[in-house]
């Protein structure tokens, strides 16, 4: 007696590219959170103890207000925006050496392991955010922004500069390993020069818009004006400059993912 055996039905390539991306993001959230004792509270702790430390220094030297606005809330807004960027840049440039093993596996493509990483690092800080602006509002201070289209874009514009910084480094240091040392050494001037803990509108110009070529001081500028009206930004504030250099390094990281993919599989 012969019975009908139904045939296995075959995926289309986005169903099995959605499978990975829920395989991923279930990996790297246990690897980000539970990888360590207190990995989920150092996530909170590092950001936390930066603004804590310089609203310290900025408390003692009675700076009250920054341009214009309460300088905590400046500060937050600061330092939150450029850890989206910085860990979204660094978690996702080190996902094809985390990942390697699982290369192995046509379906799972490189450029998925950045991704992945990145968009659950955007998604952790939005998290971080959203506590930050909290305890805003428990001290008394603004924490619904005058302007939310100016912060979301702000906050787009830093997550795809992060996403296509990582797409290109993690490209690069597969090619050339030593490049990682350097990219972790220019963080810190990035950290300096973006508008981080000082004003960027109290440079005198012409120095001030050299420092305006960084695309990250763009958008902490416009992180702070979009939360208050108040806020004096640098004149060179500009939101569609931000979003070009995004995208002109989102088209670069993809456009080496496709040019090595064959390489990175085997490296």
């Amino acid at each position: 007696m012969i019975t009908n055996v139904p045939a296995q039905q075959s995926r289309s390539a986005t169903e099995v590219t959605l499978s990975v991306w829920h395989a991923l993001i279930l990996r790297e959230s246990l690897s980000r959170l539970f990888s360590s004792r207190g990995a989920w509270a150092w996530l909170l702790l590092e950001p936390m103890f930066h603004i804590g430390f310089m609203a310290f220094v900025f408390t003692v030297i009675r700076v009250r207000t920054v341009g214009g606005i309460d300088t905590v809330l400046w500060l937050i807004l600061g330092f939150m925006g450029f850890f989206l960027f910085r860990r979204t840049g660094n978690q996702g440039a080190n996902a094809l050496k985390a990942n390697q093993s699982l290369l192995v596996y046509r379906q799972v493509k490189p450029v998925d392991t950045v991704g992945v990483r990145c968009l659950l690092e955007g998604l952790l800080m939005m998290v971080l955010m959203a506590f930050a602006l909290t305890a805003c509002a428990l001290m008394g201070l603004p924490w619904w922004p005058d302007e939310p289209l100016t912060v979301m874009g702000g906050l787009l514009g830093l997550w795809c500069l992060g996403l296509g910084f990582a797409l290109v480094v993690s490209v690069a240091q597969q090619l050339v390993d030593e490049l990682g040392n350097l990219v972790d050494m220019a963080m810190l001037p990035m950290y300096l020069l973006s508008g981080v803990i000082f004003p960027l509108s109290a440079v005198p110009y012409p120095y001030r818009e050299w420092l305006m070529v960084n695309p990250v001081a763009h958008a902490l500028e416009l992180l702070r004006s979009g939360f208050s009206s108040y806020y004096h930004a640098t004149p060179e504030t500009d939101m569609g400059y931000l979003l070009a250099c995004a995208l002109v390094l989102l088209w670069l990281g993809l456009a080496l993912h496709v040019r090595f993919q064959k390489k990175l599989v085997t490296q």
